[in-house]
């Protein structure tokens, strides 16, 4: 169900604007329909108020609790049944962050990721996006969240868009506690600085060298990093919240010196954060995460030469935390599949 869609419904049954954002609002922060001390036939429309019951059951089943894997960090992996079957990931982080996901399965295709092996199935509605917000806060609170589970949601924008403007005002989102992950999309720089929401930015960096990230991730766009790089700054400068670079530490692939020069030149004096990201290794795939010390070092080193960079504890190692590993565990994902144009 597309949200858009969902407030022609309740405009059809005779709801004002307040009305309708007191549904979105209760449903979008998983609050029952008949929340608070006014009786609703007080206030609301008969039709309306006679169909609340069947719609919160609707609205619940977008996205359904399939099965739940605590982490011993505080993290737990959710797969979430959504109504037709397909299923997605989402994680519930420590202090009330939660990861969601945009697409069931993916077109970038990233080598190292589970998700993009099985190609693309199909789109995330802009209500299922807001069913796994209303599904997670259910289990418990949610004060942040990360569009950075399956899917690359720049394939996904309109939806994906249409999910934060309701998320950072209706679901009590703070707007820089909205993260839009990205591997890089012209259409997102665009966009995203026209929106009444505007969400912080997560740029999926992984390497500072052309050829290599053409590799790393094979149908993402073709904008060299420090092109990348400039249209990301831009944004910072507008919003006044820092571009959070990602960056996957991959043994051997991208954790040398030779990686660090190239990252003091691309962020020296932007308005940056690194994080640098510990593999979670995937059996099937043949990349590994690099020693403890290392990943540390590297962060030293990008420190010592002015780059704000954050090494990060990879959320739920225990529990097959990589993006897409829960869901292929459940249902292996289809080989071969076409990929589908996306826009």
């Amino acid at each position: 169900m597309h949200l858009q869609t969902l407030r022609q419904r309740l405009r059809a049954l005779g709801a004002g604007p307040g009305h309708e954002h007191r549904v979105l609002r209760l449903w979008s922060q998983a609050l029952p329909q008949d929340a608070g001390k006014r009786r609703l036939e007080d206030f609301m429309p008969r039709p309306l108020r006679e169909a609340l019951p069947a719609l919160a059951n609707e609205l619940a089943g977008l996205a359904r609790l399939q099965s739940r894997h605590p982490g011993e960090d505080g993290s737990a992996r959710l797969l979430v049944a959504l109504a037709d079957g397909q299923t997605v990931e989402s994680v519930l982080l420590p202090r009330g962050g939660l990861c969601v996901s945009t697409q069931v399965g993916c077109a970038v295709g990233c080598v190292f990721c589970m998700t993009g092996q099985g190609g693309l199935v199909r789109q995330v509605s802009s209500g299922e996006i807001v069913a796994q917000v209303a599904l997670a806060r259910s289990l418990r609170p949610v004060s942040k969240v990360v569009f950075m589970g399956m899917g690359e949601p720049a394939h996904n924008l309109d939806n994906v868009l249409e999910a934060i403007e309701l998320l950072g005002t209706a679901g009590n989102v703070g707007h820089k506690n909205l993260v839009f992950s990205t591997v890089g999309d012209e259409r997102v720089f665009e966009r995203l600085p026209r929106g009444r929401v505007k969400p912080a930015l997560a740029l999926s960096l992984h390497t500072t060298r052309p050829e290599l990230r053409a590799e790393l991730l094979p149908r993402a766009p073709r904008i060299d990093p420090q092109g990348l790089v400039e249209q990301a700054e831009r944004y910072a400068r507008a919003t006044g919240y820092p571009i959070q670079y990602q960056w996957t530490l991959l043994e051997g692939v991208n954790d040398g010196d030779d990686e660090v020069d190239g990252i003091v030149r691309l962020l020296g004096g932007k308005y940056a954060v690194m994080n640098l990201i510990p593999y979670n290794t995937v059996p099937d795939l043949p990349f590994r995460r690099p020693a403890w010390e290392r990943a540390a070092r590297m962060a030293r080193l990008l420190h010592q030469r002015g780059v704000l960079a954050k090494l990060r504890h990879s959320a739920g190692q225990d529990v097959d935390a990589g993006c897409g590993q829960l869901r292929a565990r459940a249902a292996p994902p289809v080989r071969g599949i076409r990929l589908a144009v996306v826009d």
